[in-house]
């Protein structure tokens, strides 16, 4: 090896001054000169040594070339281990880049043409062109030797190479082995350095996410999985499946189950959901398990596999048939005192507005009373009394037949079945108020008994079906009112139970020639209700064979809309398999081929944040039509579901949504607030408030109840005081229009659900989950009010219970081993999103201390604020289980 001059000699000084006083005669000496000046004293030794390298490594004789390589080699992994700015070697050696490439195709096949392919290969991460993969070329014919050490910044770069060269391979379909061997060594070094999301995007780059399972580790897995479940929402069908596979089977490897039932649930698989089950030994995490299936709001059996002592699986059993939820949200209401029963009065804050409204005229008044029942059963859903309709005969207050009696026949409807949102989940006290209702001669009354035992049921599964027992008697009753109370409460109270008793009872009422049609048309909606999501064939061949039985007027009926939705609802969430039906429906009739065509599509989609579907929509929402044409409604409304799944597709939805309202025609204006308020359910957002507030005082009263309903929906059950203002300051402006002033009522009821403690936010465990029967119960509700004047402000008002299968409590219960409740201090504040940052960061901002029982308001999170206890889910939602910690000290 050359002997290193040193700088401080006469002969390395005599020379740099020959450097400096040489007169150079061209411009571009002059440059370089100047160049060589500004070079510190090391970095022109280094530069120096590297152009005698290069001379060397062309030397004939081997010896001197291994040196010189061995050295390059030296002084260019020095300086990319860490990269902030392009390493010097680097830059010294970018002009003999081309001098070293030509002598590489000269070399003879040896180690030391490899060693110089190593060099080469690295040099290429600064100075190949664009395109050229010359890196990874050099890199397949250099030596074996541990790519880590060249540093991170040449492993990304060679990670990006081999995604473009696996591509171009893949298309003329040559081999792909030695790309694979080293993909192996470029993860297995991203998973040992922290860099585990670079490690997925390459094996999604090259298709082969098996290789994960192999490299994760105890301490890497978790963040692994949180980057591919949030990647999967950005992925195309059907990728985003495999990579959800990928992160349940990690799960299960390392025994985190709460999370491998989530992806379970996500997946809709419920073989992965015994698998938990079974894999898991733990009773206690079990019945945590248990919880988190009734939140979801399904229906599941447990057998003898997954728990095998009877007793537990009884326990078990009680929980995911949600029996327990209805006791801890009055533990909620008892612990922030809210028990007391509030008036429809409470709501209206009359007092506060101007005398006008107070004193105006009595407009209407038996419309006034239905919006009031409506209204009590909102305010008080769930919290067993009320002061209309549970106040005991004798009391000064009136009875609760007074109250009743004030309002018209399918009022009363409304009125009974108001009890049952009153005594909500709690079935055994509700049937035993609604029991006496059901020996009554009006034939509505005895129907709003039947809807109000669907309304107790809902959500509460129980051994004995009272339910079933109960409405089944009457699903044949020759007054159509009273068939429509037994089929639409079976709807609600049997929503994603796939029940065939109830299928064997209402398919016949779909081909019945002599059946009324609003009959059928709640028929076919209660069907795909309780087949929400199953994509039943023989359900979706009866509503088919009754669409196709309608005659053309019975096609121009507002309610004709509820048999399309209620087909829809079979493949809420499907994606592909509603493919073959939407063939089928092109057949139908003009009038409803492309309503239900949209509605389909809508809903198979729902939830996904299908970029493709929600342009063919917007396509659709686009045409300037012909009046009578019914089809873009559910159109609007279908983007938002699609939407809906993720933050980022709902900010551009919302934008996109502004350009709808000002270029679509009417109908379409009708539907956008519809959709907004879809979107922000129950999370009222400044921007969408305010412009919902603006078309609420549209000139076009259908645009302008549409708005109101919506404010309601995004400020359901949160009390929020600026929607409930604006809300009062509509109903004093529209004091003279019944229909209007009873949207706005019917607004005011939602706003102030259950007192501040519900919700009906379809998407739960952290915006991960979407409850197919909550949505289903949104969408009904949508679709009804696509046609308000017929449906809602009809004599079908009561479809605005279907409500009731998206109302949640917004609470997180703590609860100890033997699912007693205790209080325990908790962090709730706005959840951060930390998939992918470095080290440990906080996952809440601004968060504030309470002690459990507490709410959670839209994107919060709550964390413990206590060492004390270990929590069994990861999501601190709804009811958590906590164990005590061995570990912990008091202090």
């Amino acid at each position: 090896m050359a002997p290193v001059p040193d700088p401080n000699s006469v002969g390395g000084g005599a020379k740099r001054d020959e450097a400096t006083t040489k007169i150079p005669s061209k411009d571009s000496k002059k440059k370089d000169d100047k160049k060589e000046e500004d070079l510190s004293e090391e970095d022109l030794q280094l530069k120096q040594n590297l152009e005698l390298y290069v001379e060397r490594v062309q030397d004939p004789n081997p010896e001197l070339q291994k040196i010189a390589l061995e050295s390059m080699r030296k002084e260019i992994r020095d300086s990319t281990s860490s990269m902030t700015s392009v390493p010097k070697p680097l830059k010294f050696l970018r002009p003999h880049y081309g001098v070293l490439k030509e002598f590489h195709a000269k070399m003879a096949e040896s180690d030391l043409k490899k060693m110089l392919a190593d060099i080469l290969s690295v040099l290429a991460l600064t100075m190949s062109a664009e395109g050229e993969r010359e890196s990874l070329n050099y890199r397949l014919n250099g030596s074996e030797s541990d790519i880590g050490s060249w540093g991170h910044e040449y492993v990304r770069n060679l990670a990006g190479e081999i995604a473009k060269e696996y591509t171009i391979r893949q298309g003329e379909e040559s081999s792909i082995e030695d790309l694979m061997d080293l993909v192996q060594q470029i993860v297995s070094f991203h998973m040992k350095h922290n860099a585990e999301t670079e490690a997925v995007d390459l094996l999604m780059d090259v298709e082969d996410l098996d290789l994960l399972l192999e490299h994760v580790d105890n301490t890497n897995f978790r963040r692994t999985c949180n980057y591919l479940t949030s990647a999967a929402k950005y992925l195309p069908g059907p990728d985003d499946m495999l990579v959800l596979d990928i992160a349940y089977m990690i799960y299960i490897k390392f025994a985190e189950y709460p999370n491998a039932l989530q992806i379970a649930l996500f997946l809709d698989n419920m073989q992965y959901v015994k698998q938990v089950f079974t894999s898991c030994t733990d009773l206690v995490k079990k019945k945590q398990f248990c919880y988190m299936i009734a939140r979801h709001g399904m229906t599941f059996e447990l057998d003898q596999e997954m728990v095998a002592n009877d007793e537990d699986k009884e326990a078990l059993q009680d929980i995911v048939n949600n029996s327990k939820l209805s006791e801890g949200y009055l533990t909620l209401a008892r612990d922030i005192e809210v028990m007391e029963a509030k008036t429809p009065e409470d709501i209206y804050k009359a007092h506060l507005l101007d005398g006008r409204a107070s004193s105006g005229p009595s407009v209407d008044s038996a419309r006034q009373n239905l919006s009031a029942t409506f209204v009590n059963a909102f305010v008080n859903a769930g919290f067993g009394q009320d002061k209309l309709m549970t106040v005991p005969s004798d009391s000064t207050s009136g009875s609760a037949g007074n109250w009743l009696f004030k309002n018209k026949e399918h009022g009363k409807t409304s009125a009974v079945a108001s009890l049952g949102m009153i005594q909500l989940w709690d079935v055994e006290t509700g049937l035993g108020h609604l029991d006496k209702y059901f020996h009554s001669n009006d034939n509505p009354v005895v129907a709003g008994a039947l809807l109000g035992v669907g309304i107790v049921n809902c959500g509460i599964k129980n051994d004995c079906d009272p339910a079933f027992a109960l409405l089944s008697g009457y699903i044949d009753n020759e007054d159509s009112s009273v068939r429509i109370g037994a089929i639409m409460g079976l709807g609600i109270a049997y929503a994603g139970s796939q029940n065939d008793q109830i299928k064997i009872r209402l398919s016949p009422i779909l081909n019945d020639a002599n059946t009324p049609l609003d009959v059928i048309a709640f028929a076919a909606l209660s069907l795909g209700m309780i087949y929400v999501g199953s994509c039943n064939e023989e359900v979706a061949q009866s509503i088919i064979f009754a669409l196709m039985d309608r005659s053309e007027a019975e096609l121009g009926e507002a309610l004709t809309r509820f048999l399309p939705l209620g087909l829809g609802l079979l493949y809420l969430g499907k994606q592909e398999s509603v493919e073959a039906t939407a063939e089928v429906s092109k057949t139908f009739n003009e009038k409803i081929r492309k309503y239900c065509d949209m509605t389909l599509l809508s809903c198979a989609y729902a939830g996904t944040g299908n970029v493709l579907k929600v342009q063919d929509l917007l396509a659709q929402c686009g045409e300037h039509l012909v009046k009578g044409d019914i089809h873009q409604g559910p159109a609007v409304i279908g983007l938002a579901m699609v939407a809906m799944s993720e933050e980022l597709g709902l900010d551009m939805e919302i934008r996109s949504l502004e350009r709808v309202l000002q270029y679509g025609e009417q109908n379409i204006r009708r539907a956008v607030p519809l959709a907004l308020g879809l979107l922000c359910i129950s999370n009222p957002k400044v921007t969408v408030m305010d412009t919902l507030s603006r078309l609420s005082h549209d000139t076009d009263s259908e645009v302008a109840m549409a708005a109101i309903i919506s404010l309601g929906l995004i400020g359901a059950g949160t009390n929020n005081a600026r929607i409930a203002g604006m809300l009062r300051n509509l109903s004093s402006y529209y004091y003279k229009d019944a229909s209007l002033l009873f949207c706005v009522r019917i607004a005011q009821g939602f706003v102030h659900m259950g007192k501040g403690l519900l919700t009906l936010n379809p998407f739960h465990s952290e915006r991960l989950l979407l409850s197919p029967t909550a949505l289903a119960g949104i969408v009904t509700l949508l679709h009804a009010c696509l046609d308000m004047k017929s449906i809602i402000l009809g004599k079908y008002h009561y479809v605005l219970y279907f409500l009731v299968l998206a109302m949640q409590p917004r609470m997180m219960l703590t609860v100890d081993q033997s699912l007693k409740p205790i209080s325990v201090p908790v962090r709730v504040g706005q959840a951060v999103d930390v998939v992918g940052q470095a080290g440990r960061p906080k996952t809440i901002t601004g968060f504030q201390t309470h002690s459990t029982p507490v709410l959670l308001a839209a994107g919060e999170r709550a964390e413990l604020a206590t060492e004390k206890y270990i929590p069994l889910s990861p999501i601190l939602e709804g009811f958590v289980i906590l164990k005590e910690n061995p570990d912990y000290r008091e202090e």
